[in-house]
């Protein structure tokens, strides 16, 4: 059992959904977010989003891009980014952390010794969202065989003929994309979310957790009526961006998973 499913068991027996906030890693900088993220779980994050920076990130829309970009200026890496899950770790050996990104950097550095260091630094599953299904053999299942959840999206464009495809070899959660498009770019509506999150239940055991698209705490809490839990990051990582404070962000971040934990 990994962190991610020790956590869902104590969501489930408490009767309670899950908040889960997507950071980029390096952004601003990173010593300040390392500070956001280590005073996320205290903001009552369940699940901690870590972004892995990178150069084309195909799925994002501007905010998150510009945050990679802000982070890779400011030297981050793939090995900051596992140093940064690895400080978190010596005060905090519980909540989960998912690394999401892209292949490219994972590639590189070789699969076997990313799972490896990865598996060291305390994360504990990744999303890395241009890898389909077709290319489990390159670290889904590697990873899952390191003991990490391997977590795919869904989307309102995964029909039922594609849906069972997508869910093999999933594991942890299923993340479901609200809307069409790109991160940041529209307002999720439960409405649409509830007969979507449905269907999908209807073909897994796995937790259902709603990002794209949750900007206030009232969405966060009608999102999570509606499923397992909500994530939400651009509007997270806007607040950095504008230059809040780190009390300020946490603040934020606790408004949101308040608002989900209300569901």
């Amino acid at each position: 059992m990994t962190r991610i499913d020790a956590k869902f068991a104590e969501l489930r027996a408490a009767n309670r959904k899950a908040f889960v906030a997507y950071v980029m890693a390096g952004d601003p900088d990173y010593d300040t977010s390392l500070k956001i993220v280590k005073g996320l779980p205290g903001a009552g994050v369940d699940i901690i989003e870590l972004g892995l920076p990178f150069t084309d990130p195909m799925a994002d829309g501007p905010t998150i891009q510009l945050a990679g970009q802000r982070a890779l200026e400011g030297g981050q890496n793939l090995d900051k980014t596992l140093q940064m899950a690895r400080e978190l770790r010596k005060e905090d050996d519980t909540t989960p952390i998912v690394m999401m990104g892209y292949y490219n950097p994972i590639y590189s550095r070789g699969v076997d010794r990313f799972l490896e260091q990865a598996k060291e630094a305390g994360i504990d599953g990744l999303i890395v969202v241009d890898l389909p299904p077709e290319e489990d053999e390159e670290l889904c299942i590697p990873a899952q065989k390191a003991g990490l959840n391997f977590i795919r999206l869904a989307t309102p464009t995964t029909d039922d003929k594609r849906l069972p495809k997508v869910l093999t070899n999933t594991s942890g959660f299923v993340y479901y994309v609200s809307i069409t498009g790109i991160t940041g770019a529209a307002d999720a509506e439960a409405g649409d979310v509830g007969p979507e999150v449905a269907r999908i239940k209807a073909q897994t055991d796995l937790p259902i957790i709603v990002g794209f698209g949750i900007k206030t705490p009232e969405r966060s809490k009608a999102i999570a009526e509606v499923a397992d839990g909500a994530v939400v990051g651009s509007a997270i990582v806007e607040r950095i961006a504008k230059g809040d404070s780190v009390t300020d962000v946490l603040a934020f971040v606790k408004a949101l998973a308040d608002g989900a934990h209300s569901a």
